[in-house]
């Protein structure tokens, strides 16, 4: 009964499958849990097994096509995508309202509470699947709030996020929180696997990816891994504008400047927790860059002052300040 396609999380997906089966399953939902980790793929499955031919999310049918590849259609029978917008990255008002993209034109006909509002295929739920939800803005979360609190009847939210604290705290009263755990390294390296990944590579993609699939992309993997470096080099002392490049955001990139500082801060805050290990004689989770770490975690200089900058600024990123003045601050703090 389930999607050949999706690794882990077996227990959460049969218990909702259960419910659902009883009539027992909320309105609203909000899946949390780390990036990366398949909590969109299991809401997909949900409304996939209902157009599935087999009713099973088989992934072999005629109705499981519609499902597949990576340009997923924003509007299927039973399911409505709701996605974030433009280089601001936001779920705007409009598309809440009347269903538009960023220039303004139809991407289904209908604004999502009408949708929500209509009768579902026969033997179907309406599924109104809203990713990356930290991304709703004040207005678009606020003229939410009623229809989340009582969907139409047969009708569904899911709202997806690795950020649930960004989320209004009465959009989060309103779901039943689904929280996900991480896959089991072993799961996420199987998956890494079937995708073309070598065992050259299993050390830091599974130290970097912390049981997430977030770094399947080759790319984006190689970033991440130039990251760590940018920054040891950093608190080896070396010079920000010969080191800093991986940190800085690509300018060719869809993703928000601010989007794009995420990773790399977070990053910073996993080294300084593993130099904070190594002190108290303990093995560091990015171990495979444990002996470039070891100078660092014996120099006397104080873990404190760079991790509040960096908490700072991940508080900041919101704002949109300035990328490059941003992480020069951090990096001043690493040398405290």
């Amino acid at each position: 009964m389930f999607s050949p396609d999706i690794a882990g999380h077996q227990a959460i997906r049969q218990r909702l499958l259960d419910r659902l089966q009883g009539g027992r399953i909320r309105g609203s939902l909000l899946f949390t849990g780390p990036e990366g980790i398949g909590k969109r793929r299991v809401a997909l499955e949900l409304a996939q097994r209902e157009i599935c031919f087999r009713r099973n999310a088989c992934g072999q049918c005629e109705g499981c096509r519609m499902f597949a590849g990576d340009d997923l259609p924003f509007e299927l029978p039973n399911l409505l995508r709701i996605t974030p917008e433009g280089k601001a990255g936001v779920i705007r008002i409009d598309q809440i309202r009347e269903g538009l993209d960023s220039t303004n034109q139809p991407r289904f006909s209908r604004g999502v509470i009408e949708w929500a509002s209509l009768s579902p295929p026969v033997g179907c739920h309406r599924w109104i699947l809203v990713e990356e939800a930290h991304r709703l803005n004040e207005s678009s979360g606020n003229i939410l709030l009623k229809t989340l609190e009582e969907p139409p009847p047969d009708t569904h939210f899911i709202l997806v996020t690795h950020r649930p604290e960004a989320l209004l705290q009465t959009i989060r009263s309103r779901c039943e929180r689904i929280p996900f755990a991480p896959l089991p390294p072993r799961e996420a390296w199987a998956v890494a696997q079937r995708n073309g990944w070598q065992e050259a590579d299993h050390d830091r993609w599974s130290a970097l990816g912390e049981g997430s699939l977030r770094l399947l992309d080759e790319t984006a993997f190689r970033r991440a891994e130039a990251q760590v470096e940018a920054w040891i080099a950093l608190m080896g002392g070396r010079p920000f504008g010969e080191a800093a490049g991986p940190l800085l955001p690509e300018k060719e990139s869809t993703l928000a400047q601010g989007e794009q500082l995420r990773q790399p801060l977070e990053l910073l805050l996993r080294l300084l927790a593993d130099l904070a290990r190594m002190r108290a004689g303990e093995a560091p989770a990015l171990t495979p860059w444990r002996e470039a770490l070891a100078a660092p975690a014996a120099a006397p200089w104080d873990l404190k002052a760079p991790q509040e900058a960096a908490l700072e600024a991940l508080r900041h990123l919101p704002r949109n300040l300035s990328p490059e003045p941003l992480l020069r601050e951090v990096a001043l703090a690493l040398g405290s």
